[in-house]
């Protein structure tokens, strides 16, 4: 089937509700601990399915939400009532946050028909789109994953970029990178990875949570020294905003590598190198 483009508006998506094979997920979560599936519950997008991101996650794994297995990933997925054959679109109630991290993981796990509703539920009920309330109900499917590994980067991949002057884009804001604020998670050094460039993920992002067009985009990276031929990996906190750099990539037709574990892991080990300032 053919890759659809990254992006949806809530035009494109309104136009296409009711679809037989249109899946919508939202995929919120709050970095403060503030429950989710009770906002979703209060208000979503007619026919959505709540996409739980720390459940949905590798359970034996300390770090926060990292990529859980094939199997585990297309049971839940099932759950959800997805297949990897339908057409996936995926949105958060902030406007383009969290959503980019559910896009990357059906990426990674095989998918190609999966989009992001660009400036989220804010963007939805601008255009007029009606709620629905209450729990959801979907009716079970059958996810077959198909990994693709070279879409995820551990820690010795990282190293190996940094040692080699290979591009590393941390999408956290500038004073975390910078070390000037603490880090939200207890427990973290403050500072980046030495060789790290820092690309905050709102600098993508316009005051109403859309994408930037593409030349704004372009200019975003060529700013930060990348080429069109480069393959970045992105970093943040704990691997959720980095999906949103990896998804303004895309609009432009280019790849990159997410590091799951980001700061969470990388400023929690005791064998890695951190640096501060800008």
């Amino acid at each position: 089937m053919a890759t659809l483009p990254p992006l949806v508006s809530a035009a494109e998506l309104l136009t296409a509700s009711g679809d037989s094979d249109l899946r919508i997920l939202d995929a919120s979560w709050h970095l403060d601990g503030t429950r989710a599936r009770p906002i979703f519950e209060a208000g979503h997008v007619p026919g959505a399915v709540f996409f739980e991101l720390e459940a949905i996650s590798d359970r034996d794994d300390p770090l926060p939400h990292m990529m859980p297995s094939a199997d585990q990933f297309g049971e839940q997925a099932g759950r959800l009532g997805v297949s990897e054959t339908d057409r996936i679109v995926v949105y958060d109630t902030f406007g383009l946050f969290t959503a980019a991290r559910a896009w990357w993981m059906f990426r990674a796990m095989g998918c190609d028909r999966v989009q992001v509703l660009d400036g989220g539920l804010p963007a939805w009920k601008r255009m007029g789109g009606s709620l629905e309330t209450g729990p959801a109900s979907p009716r079970p499917a059958v996810f077959t994953a198909d990994p693709r590994p070279d879409m995820i980067a551990d820690v010795a991949r990282v190293r190996a970029a940094l040692d080699a002057g290979e591009p590393v884009l941390d999408a956290r804001a500038a004073v975390r990178f910078a070390g000037s604020a603490p880090e939200p998670r207890p427990g973290l050094r403050a500072g980046h990875m030495p060789g790290a460039v820092n690309l905050p993920f709102g600098e993508l992002l316009t005051a109403e949570g859309l994408m930037r067009d593409p030349e704004a985009l372009e200019a975003a990276f060529a700013a930060r020294g990348l080429g069109p031929a480069d393959r970045p990996i992105t970093s943040c906190g704990s691997g959720v905003t980095a999906a949103v750099t990896l998804l303004a990539l895309a609009l432009l037709g280019r790849e990159g590598v997410l590091y799951d574990g980001s700061w969470a892991e990388w400023g929690g080990r005791d064998d890695t190198e951190v640096a501060t300032g800008p």
